[in-house]
C-alpha cells in the first residue's frame, strides 16, 4: 500500500525537549542554570517519560503536564536547584517549545505532495494547541491528536488506534515519525512503516519491533516518503 499518512510525535520529535531549560539558561534571572541546564533537561525528560510508561503499566493515569511537571521537580532536586521562581519559569516555557529549524518547511514539503499530516502525542490537548500555536505549524497539519482521547500513554495499542480511526486508514498506509527509539519500535510492531529520527546517534532498542527507516533529523523526510 501506498503511503497516505504521515504522523508525528511532537516532543522530542518535532518540538525541542531541551529549548526550555535552554532558555532560560541563557538569561541573568537564573545563573544557577549556566552550568547546571543541560543535565536538568536530560533528567528532567528522563523522568517525564519513566512516569507515562509506570502510570500506564499501573494504570494511575494523569495528563502529560501532571508528569511534566513531577518530572520536574525530581529533577531540580537532584540539581540541587529550588524556587518556585526558577520552576514556574520553566514550566512557562515548555508551553512554547521551539520547534526544530527544519519542521516547517518539512512539513510544507509533505503537504504540498498532497499527503494527510498529523500529531500523536502524549501530551494533553492544551499542551500541544499551544505547542503547535507557538511553532506556527498548524496550517500543515490535518489534525493533532492526544492519549487524553484514550487515558493511556504511549506505546499502548490503544494509542496507536486512533491514527486509523481518524484518518481512516490502514497501519500500512501510514509512515509513523519518532525520535524516541522505544516509540518507533511500538509504531513498528503495530504495523506502521516507522521512521526513527536518531537525532543523538543512539544504539537500535532491543524491543519486538524494529523502525523501518532510519534518519538523524527530519530534513531528508521528504524524500524518503517520496521513494517509498
Amino acid at each position: 500500500m501506498a503511503i497516505e499518512t504521515i504522523i508525528f510525535d511532537a516532543y522530542g520529535t518535532l518540538f525541542d525537549v531541551n529549548a526550555a531549560a535552554r532558555q532560560a539558561a541563557s538569561g541573568d534571572d537564573f545563573p544557577e542554570l549556566a552550568d547546571a541546564w543541560q543535565h536538568l533537561s536530560a533528567d528532567w525528560r528522563t523522568k517525564q517519560l519513566e512516569y507515562t510508561w509506570l502510570r500506564a503499566i499501573t494504570g494511575e493515569h494523569a495528563d502529560f503536564w501532571q508528569v511534566t511537571q513531577d518530572g520536574l521537580d525530581w529533577a531540580m532536586e537532584r540539581a540541587g536547584l529550588s524556587g518556585d521562581s526558577l520552576r514556574e519559569r520553566l514550566l512557562q516555557l515548555y508551553w512554547d517549545l521551539a520547534a526544530f529549524d527544519e519542521v516547517p518547511e518539512m512539513l510544507k514539503a509533505l503537504k504540498a505532495a498532497d499527503l494527510c499530516t498529523g500529531i500523536l502525542s502524549n501530551g494533553s490537548p492544551e499542551m500541544l494547541s499551544a505547542a503547535v500555536k507557538s511553532a506556527g505549524i498548524a496550517r500543515h497539519l490535518d489534525h493533532t491528536l492526544s492519549v487524553e482521547t484514550v487515558g493511556v500513554f504511549k506505546p499502548a495499542r490503544a494509542v496507536y488506534d486512533l491514527v486509523g480511526r481518524t484518518f481512516d486508514c490502514d497501519p500500512a498506509q501510514v509512515a509513523f515519525v519518532s525520535s524516541n527509539g522505544w516509540d518507533a519500535a511500538g509504531a513498528a510492531s503495530y504495523g506502521f512503516v516507522s521512521v526513527w529520527v536518531n537525532r543523538l546517534g543512539l544504539p537500535m532498542d532491543r524491543l519486538p519491533g524494529t523502525p523501518a527507516h532510519v534518519l538523524p533529523d527530519l530534513v531528508g523526510l521528504p524524500d524518503l516518503i517520496e521513494g517509498l
